[in-house]
């Protein structure tokens, strides 16, 4: 059984947040929180080619339970491109060369678009929802991730986490729907997870060395950085733990909800009370 995926249209007053936060708001150091600050760089024109290489496949898909899964996959990844679009204006406005960043990944993602077909670029769309589920469970499930976090953005990627959960499964679903199980299918879905997956965390490292570069008050000494490897590499690291359900998609049979972690999304309810947009007043015409 699935979750099923539910737009939800939440504020989380990033515009409030002092910009000298914006490589300060992650407790466990600097290199931590521009971590964070460059994968969401990549979200923006990253959600907008996941929406663009799902919805071109959208008529080919017979299930009405999967085309309103689409819907509301659609609907949610437009919210996520909002939202991430308000925290990358925070680090635009610390003065950090966001801007470029993002231009480059836009024109990354376009040639993409211009250059590849349909099936590579869903392909691609697979990869990396399967590296946002798994981002998006050990956030849920490892409080160390995010504890002690500037509130507001702990919220927001709380509130993607559990959203990416909803839908991990619905490209998934698109992509055997339009090319099935066969072994062609199998091929193109693994051989672009080898591409794409070291590529993807290359530029995320690449843009958080700029950030870091540009930073002023970006730490001299070692410690940070220790933790830093720790938080990627240690026992409990963010990629240590990818390894395993990273693997998995290589098996034959796999769907995304063979790990079924529903359990994690009852953090949805607290967040969606604390965040959700004031009910826009009734103008009454006299």
């Amino acid at each position: 059984m699935q979750a099923t995926p539910i737009r939800r249209d939440l504020d989380f007053g990033i515009d409030r947040i002092d910009r000298k936060l914006a490589g300060r708001w992650h407790p466990r150091g600097v290199p931590v929180a521009h971590f964070y600050n460059a994968m969401s760089l990549f979200f923006p024109e990253g959600e907008r080619f996941f929406i663009h290489s799902v919805r071109h496949f959208r008529e080919r898909v017979a299930d009405p339970e999967l085309k309103a899964a689409i819907t509301a996959f659609i609907g949610q990844e437009a919210m996520h491109g909002r939202e991430h679009d308000h925290y990358n204006q925070l680090i635009r406005e610390a003065g950090l060369p966001a801007e470029a960043l993002e231009r480059y990944t836009a024109a990354l993602l376009g040639w993409l678009k211009d250059h590849l077909g349909p099936s590579t670029q869903l392909s691609i769309t697979l990869a990396l929802e399967h590296f946002t589920a798994m981002l998006a469970h050990l956030l849920l499930a490892e409080p160390t991730l995010l504890d002690g976090a500037e509130p507001k953005l702990k919220a927001l990627w709380r509130w993607h986490a559990v959203e990416e959960t909803e839908h991990k499964a619905v490209a998934f679903d698109v992509y055997q729907a339009a090319f099935g199980r066969g072994a062609a299918a199998y091929a193109l879905r693994t051989s672009l997870f080898v591409v794409v997956m070291p590529l993807f965390l290359a530029h995320v490292l690449a843009y958080q060395a700029q950030l870091m570069k540009a930073d002023e008050q970006r730490p001299r000494g070692v410690r940070q950085w220790l933790e830093f490897g720790r938080f990627l590499g240690g026992k409990r690291g963010l990629l240590t733990q990818m390894i395993k359900p990273g693997l998995a998609y290589f098996r034959p049979g796999f769907h995304p909800w063979d790990d079924d972690n529903r359990e994690l999304l009852g953090a949805v309810e607290e967040l969606a009370a604390a965040y959700a947009k004031p009910a826009a007043p009734i103008r009454r015409v006299a």
